[in-house]
């Protein structure tokens, strides 16, 4: 009684055993079945350990097919070929067992074999129906259904190769070309990883380098700004310097010359004249110190600070010893927390106190004097105040007269002074100081504008 085939898989199953009927009578078909399944088995485990070596790459694995091919064949060779444009990541792009040796190296393949593997590489579709020769056998690898390569095969002396053995080949070759290629998938994978990983490393050590380029970048900012404030600070002493020698030193001694030579004169006169050239001795004497005190500040307005020029509470200290006659003592008081402000806007302020204070002690004659630098949340309040008889309606008159009449320069500081604060968005304001003189206050808002020139 034959066995009814059912529909999808009886025609597998005879494909693989070779057997189409249960009857005695085909005992020795049965034999040959039997050891066509048991062979089978052997070759879909033969497949199973490829298949788990996946993870080692493709030349392992490759390896494991083509043994196990061969061993099933029991074959005196047997190659496995990838087509030339196919599969480009897989290597190695052959594999030839021969007499128990794998060979990569074309120029050791034996000539026989040279056919086939020139027809797997060019034209793989010949191999799309697994068939055989005289002495040799083919069958297809594919994936997605194109023809990819295949394998060809010298089975053993006495083998007989059946449609069993054909399928076999076919499948072991087409899990081959599906686990290279996702090998080479699983290994891109992987140097991806490994890349994303390398980038990520590199982005925090880029992160970590412009950190470190921004700190030293903003070192660098502070030390230029103390090198242009002591610049700025230095430039300002050598001009007053050149000034009093220029000029105002050049006048003294010209006064002093001419108040010697009549008191001279007065002497040589006897009488009332004598007594004159003696009162005049004094102002001699007088003229003398003051040429002495000119000298003495041309000497420190010279001296190049070699410190940082500081902040603007520091300078304001540095210039109330540089730019006065000691007869004035002038004090520095600093309220609120001094914060930052810009080079030109410091410089402004600076001359404006410079200004203030020669004011008073030439003008004013005052032996004391006031510097009160205040920082509140929405400014910054100058003030110069001392005791001298200096009258603030008369300033506040003089300075309205020099800002539209003076040509002469005579009031030049006021309207120098007022310029500035303005220039920085200030307003300037002059009254009475509790000291009984003057007292000169700059309201300065924050922020503070940026400067369109420097005021000499």
């Amino acid at each position: 009684m034959s066995v009814p085939e059912q529909p999808g898989r009886a025609p597998d199953l005879g494909v693989l055993t070779g057997l189409r009927s249960g009857k005695r009578s085909y005992y020795p078909a049965y034999v040959r079945s039997t050891e066509r399944l048991e062979r089978t088995v052997e070759a879909l485990d033969g497949i199973s350990r490829a298949l788990v070596r996946t993870a080692e790459g493709p030349r392992a694995l490759v390896e494991a097919v083509v043994r196990t091919a061969a061993e099933h064949l029991q074959a005196r060779w047997l190659l496995l070929a990838v087509a030339d444009g196919a599969l480009r990541a897989a290597r190695p792009r052959f594999l030839l067992y021969a007499d128990d040796v794998l060979i990569d190296d074309e120029t050791h393949v034996p000539a026989e074999v040279r056919e086939h593997l020139r027809v797997l590489r060019t034209r793989p579709w010949e191999a799309a129906s697994p068939h055989n020769g005289p002495g040799w056998v083919r069958a297809p690898m594919t994936l997605d259904g194109e023809p990819v390569g295949g394998i060809a095969a010298q089975p053993g002396a006495g083998v007989e190769v059946a449609d069993t053995d054909l399928a076999i080949l076919r499948v072991l070759a087409n899990q081959a070309a599906v686990a290279v290629h996702n090998t080479f998938l699983f290994h891109a994978a992987a140097t991806l990883r490994g890349r994303t990983e390398e980038l990520s490393e590199a982005a925090e050590r880029q992160a970590r380098d412009l950190a470190a380029r921004k700190a030293e970048l903003a070192e660098t900012q502070a030390r230029l700004l103390d090198a242009m404030q002591r610049q700025a600070l230095d430039d300002e002493r050598r001009r007053i310097a050149r000034e009093l020698h220029d000029s105002v030193t050049q006048y003294v001694l010209s006064a002093g010359m001419t108040v010697e030579v009549c008191r001279a004169e007065l002497e040589s006169l006897g009488g009332r004249a004598k007594e004159i050239a003696e009162q005049l001795a004094g102002a001699k004497d007088l003229n003398r110190q003051a040429v002495e005190r000119l000298r003495a500040a041309i000497y420190a307005l010279h001296r190049t600070s070699q410190e940082p020029a500081g902040p603007l509470p520091v300078m304001l200290e540095r210039l109330s010893t540089v730019h006065l006659t000691t007869d004035l003592d002038v004090r520095v008081r600093v309220d609120g927390s001094p914060l930052p402000l810009p080079g030109e806007a410091e410089q402004s302020l600076l001359r404006l106190t410079g200004e203030a204070l020669f004011n008073s002690a030439t003008h004013g004659r005052a032996g004391r004097a006031l510097v009160r630098l205040r920082y509140l949340p929405g400014s910054v309040v100058l003030t110069v105040s001392d005791d001298g008889g200096g009258d603030p309606a008369q300033l506040r008159r003089a300075l309205r007269l020099a800002r539209a009449t003076d040509l002469s320069g005579r009031h030049r500081g006021l309207a120098n002074m007022l310029a500035r604060t303005e220039e920085l968005g200030g307003r300037l304001s002059i009254r009475r100081s509790r000291m009984g003189g003057v007292l000169l206050r700059a309201d300065i808002p924050l922020p503070v504008p940026e400067q369109r020139g420097d005021r000499r």
